[in-house]
């Protein structure tokens, strides 16, 4: 990243947290008496799983006390964003991906954990899934490390697909799902033919709908950062996916996100879903889910490109800022960490197992067969992902449900909140697209003029 693009982040950063209203080292992991670190995290499941566990930490760190800032996947980026570009110090450990932590690192926003890692015993960097590994890198050191990853996978009703005469295809086509969903739609009785995420930002609705981008033929940007966003195959993918959800998605589809849609299929609401395979947390537990041992699960739909699940992990880094990272460190690699994993499976049930972070999770007997029928896909969903090259034609950029590029999150966030008024009918494709299109040039165009 030139020094144009880094402070075009820190601005977008200052800018997002409006809109919601010192370097230390590895050193000898020494803590304080009273030491209180505070964690910013993202309000999903496995995160409050996190939380509610986090008394055995304190037991065996009496040491220290945890403070949880625990926010809505939206609030969490703009806030968590806004914070470490601007040095605020508010957050000892901060939940992001391996969308920020590449940047971020190159940008010296984050410590390297890499020491850290190093000098723990039994924590094992190398168990950790080799994709999620890379993605979390810069210079071959690890900023952040994964608390669970994810690919996208098709999740549906086995019993409503037999009950209509339907059989799920092996490799399913986008055109097969569409034809599935209009069969299997039944309002009368209170359930869509599948839930698909409306909702603006862009880890929102974007998320799954750039997949469906990247499968049709589509991308933001060509080889010379001129914006395709209302090319051709961009607007048959977009037509399609509003298309779908519009005509037999769920009721309030502009406002529905991935907790909105987990909700839809756990409660019985909807036929299928697209979506995250860390769902699988939601739908599996007897104590949340109505449609437990009903559902099966198929690799993410395709068109012209194969392949078209994302790479996707929640991790936790250690912001320049924190002056408690010693203490910072010890939470992370608790919650990050081979003990942890096991010990939520023995006191929460093994669907709540934090998936696609370690390769040594899948060789656990009780896990392997809590997931047999999502626990392989998961894997080799993740395995046969290429972030490096994510699109049918060459582009210059990676990432496949993001734009590994510092101006993505407010891009993507205003491209989105265009999708969504279009999913809520209220502009047109062509005109959402004209307006995603005239963001992406800017951006593109800062790019051509600093080759």
């Amino acid at each position: 990243m030139n020094i144009h693009h880094a402070k075009a982040a820190a601005t977008l950063a200052v800018a997002a947290v409006m809109g919601l209203g010192g370097c230390a080292g590895a050193g000898s992991f020494t803590t304080t008496s009273g030491d209180t670190v505070t964690i910013a995290m993202v309000s999903n499941s496995q995160m409050q799983d996190a939380i509610a566990l986090s008394g055995e930490f304190e037991r065996e760190n009496p040491g220290i006390e945890l403070k949880f800032v625990s926010l809505s996947e939206n609030q969490a980026r703009a806030k968590i964003t806004a914070s470490v570009a601007t040095h605020g110090g508010e957050f000892d450990v901060v939940m992001i991906s391996n969308y920020e932590t590449p940047q971020w690192a190159k940008n010296g926003w984050l410590i390297d954990l890499s020491n850290y890692a190093r000098e723990t015993p039994g924590y094992d960097t190398q168990d950790f899934i080799p994709s999620l590994q890379k993605s979390l890198s810069y210079q071959g050191d690890m900023y952040s490390v994964p608390f669970y990853g994810e690919s996208s996978f098709l999740m549906y009703r086995k019993d409503l697909f037999e009950k209509a005469g339907l059989t799920m295809p092996a490799e399913p086509t986008w055109d097969q799902i569409a034809q599935a969903a209009a069969k299997l739609d039944d309002p009368a009785d209170g359930r869509s033919g599948i839930c698909l995420r409306g909702k603006p930002g862009w880890g929102e609705s974007l998320a799954p709908l750039n997949t469906v981008i990247n499968t049709f033929g589509g991308r933001w940007f060509d080889e010379n950062w001129h914006a395709q966003l209302n090319s051709p195959e961009v607007v048959r993918a977009v037509e399609f996916y509003i298309d779908l959800v519009r005509e037999h998605g769920e009721p309030g589809a502009a406002a529905s996100g991935f907790s909105e849609c987990a909700t839809q299929l756990s409660q019985g609401n909807t036929a299928m879903w697209y979506d995250a395979t860390s769902a699988v947390s939601v739908l599996e537990d007897p104590a949340s889910s109505k449609v437990v041992g009903k559902i099966g699960y198929a690799p993410a739909p395709v068109m012209q490109k194969p392949n078209s699940g994302w790479l996707y992990t929640w991790s936790l880094g250690i912001p320049k800022s924190s002056e408690k990272p010693d203490a910072a460190w010890k939470f992370i690699s608790w919650m990050t960490g081979k003990p942890y994993i096991r010990m939520v499976g023995e006191k929460l049930g093994w669907s709540h197992v934090p998936p696609g972070s370690r390769m040594s999770t899948y060789q656990i007997p009780e896990y392997a067969a809590a997931s047999k029928a999502y626990g392989p896909l998961t894997l080799s969903s993740m395995q046969g992902v290429d972030p490096e090259h994510p699109t049918a034609a060459p582009v210059p950029y990676t990432g496949i449900q993001f734009l590994a590029i510092p101006e993505f999150q407010d891009l993507g966030t205003r491209v989105s909140q265009q999708i969504s008024a279009a999913v809520a009918g209220r502009i047109s494709v062509h005109e959402a697209l004209d307006q995603a299109q005239q963001y992406a040039d800017a951006v593109g165009r800062s790019y051509r003029e600093n080759q």
